[in-house]
């Protein structure tokens, strides 16, 4: 049992906004009250509920690929100490999986979604979220390329496809589904991409990325799963891509939507010279539109590796680049590309970039559907969020970031003209309640009665982001995990997981299938329950 007392606590999914009240916890979970136990006084320090990191990557094949690519990246990062409750491992931009459980809830957070897992290495990335410590995992399949459901689309089953789908997110154990430049990597395979929305993809007649869109948010709904279709949209970081996203998001009316890392698909502009944010316009149509839900995909100057299942842009990036490049080719799914890439405030593109992410999260009105990312490691490693806070906090701070820029950006950006400061409240709603209600996940971000007691203390500080980079208390399920600092148990954390309904007869259809198009043998393609540690399945809810 843990008695908080006189913490000013910020819970939106409550309506706490600065209050200062006891919280009290008892195996896992807040409770109304109790006599014992161990008391924290927490006066004077500002409490949140943990951290939801709606959209990550930290698990699987291609983050192991940039591990690979990148070792000149941990050869420069200090190794952690082992002790008592640590284990050895490297941090950097692509950290080993127990690195990557510290260093998230050393910020705090208690529960991380991997945003983009294909079928074919499932297996693998539940391995790996098993040996992520402290946090809750979720993972999201990868299916807008898959040739199965795009050539059942393609011939009009519909029903079909929805049963196919439903198969998948099972079989990879996932949490729901990711659709990444729709058609795009599919087309990949024969050297093309899918740029326009109304053409037909590359080997097919009919099926274009649009309807490939609007099919995968209607199915996602209609199975009932508890968070939308996350997608990643066409054209991705293009100069004049906001026509494309625009276009995109009207092929979702009428249906729930994430759209993944927001920044990367807000520019202006016909190439490179001349690109410029339309963070502006992109806000308007959003706010206008409560059906869809947002990660900024923020970037922050320094260097990164880019990691994506979008090939195509990361081929175009290593021919901008000339940095080092590789691809996957996930057969019959999807792909993975992996560059690794220096974001620089000289460069007019990369501030444009850095501008446009903040932009987004500052004019996108309500916090409860804008979140904090950097789409790690894309935009910047995780462990930077503080940095990201401070700017969202303080515009004074984001005045002297801009005086760093190339002065000829101001005519292509909005941010010079924005003076709205985040307050703790509403940054407790984009980093955790915000986060959790999207993802469906009722017990994450609420500090509520019988919610778990997952939670975050920091200490009152006008320093935002040294505030938000060393919390006082991280407790997750009424256990403290870090203390000022110092890790002090590393508890396993859950896996979160749907099992959607579909015909039965849908093993009997695939099983031909697979012996045709795939390597593997049918049977061992589906991962196996029992390799999933500590599984949580939450509920789908249909109307049917």
């Amino acid at each position: 049992m843990l008695r908080i007392t006189g913490g000013t606590i910020y819970d939106p999914a409550n309506g706490i906004n600065g209050e200062v009240r006891d919280l009290y916890v008892e195996d896992g979970k807040f409770v109304s009250s109790f006599t014992g136990g161990r008391t924290i006084d927490a006066t004077g320090l500002v409490i949140f509920p943990g951290g939801v990191d709606v959209h990550t990557h930290v698990a699987g094949g291609s983050i192991n690929f940039a591990r690979a690519m990148t070792p000149e990246d941990h050869r420069r990062t200090q190794a952690f100490i082992r002790s008592q409750t640590r284990r050895s491992g490297l941090g950097g931009m692509a950290p080993t999986t127990f690195a990557t459980g510290y260093l998230y809830a050393g910020m705090g957070f208690t529960t991380v979604n991997e945003a983009a897992v294909p079928v074919l290495s499932a297996r693998h990335t539940h391995e790996e979220m098993a040996d992520i410590p402290i946090v809750d995992k979720s993972c999201l399949v990868l299916m807008a390329n898959n040739e199965i459901m795009l050539d059942l689309l393609e011939a009009g089953e519909y029903e079909r496809a929805k049963h196919i789908v439903a198969w998948h997110v099972w079989a990879a154990k996932a949490y729901g589904v990711k659709a990444v430049n729709p058609g795009g990597v599919a087309a990949w395979k024969w050297g093309k991409d899918a740029n326009q929305l109304s053409e037909p993809v590359e080997g097919y007649k009919n099926t274009t990325p649009g309807s490939i869109v609007t099919s995968l948010a209607k199915i996602i709904d209609e199975l009932g799963l508890p968070h939308p279709i996350h997608l990643h949209c066409n054209n991705l970081g293009a100069p004049g891509n906001i026509t494309t996203t625009l276009e995109t998001m009207k092929h979702l009316e009428g249906h729930r939507a994430h759209m993944a890392h927001l920044q990367y698909h807000a520019y202006g502009g016909d190439d490179w010279d001349t690109m410029k944010s339309e963070s502006a316009q992109l806000a308007e149509y959003f706010n206008a539109h409560p059906n869809m839900t947002t990660d900024a995909g923020a970037v922050l100057f320094g260097d990164t590796v880019t990691i994506t299942a979008d090939g195509p842009w990361q081929h175009l990036l290593y021919k901008l680049t000339g940095r080092k490049w590789g691809n996957l080719d996930v057969e019959n799914e999807t792909g993975c590309g992996i560059v690794p890439y220096s974001y620089r405030p000289s460069n007019l593109v990369n501030a444009v970039q850095w501008a446009t992410g903040l932009e987004l999260l500052l004019l996108i009105d309500d916090p409860w559907r804008v979140f904090l990312s950097t789409d790690h490691p894309n935009g910047a490693c995780f462990w930077r969020y503080p940095e990201i806070v401070q700017l969202l906090m303080c515009a004074d701070f984001r005045k002297e970031c801009m005086a760093g820029l190339p002065p000829e950006i101001m005519n292509r950006i909005t941010l010079p003209e924005i003076n709205r400061e985040y307050t703790l409240y509403e940054i407790a709603t984009i980093m955790s309640a915000g986060p959790a209600r999207a993802l469906g996940l009722q017990q994450k971000g609420n500090l509520g009665i019988g919610k778990d007691a997952d939670m975050v203390i920091y200490h009152s500080d006008k320093d935002i982001a040294r505030m938000f980079g060393h919390p006082r208390y991280v407790i997750k399920r009424g256990e403290i995990v870090i203390e000022e600092g110092d890790i002090r148990e590393t508890p396993d954390g859950s896996e979160y997981l749907v099992k959607p309904s579909f015909d039965p007869g849908t093993d009997e259809f695939l099983r031909p299938l697979f012996e045709d198009r795939y390597c593997m043998s049918f049977e061992n393609y589906p991962v196996e329950m029992e390799r999933i540690e500590r599984p949580d399945l939450q509920q789908c809810i249909t109307t049917e």
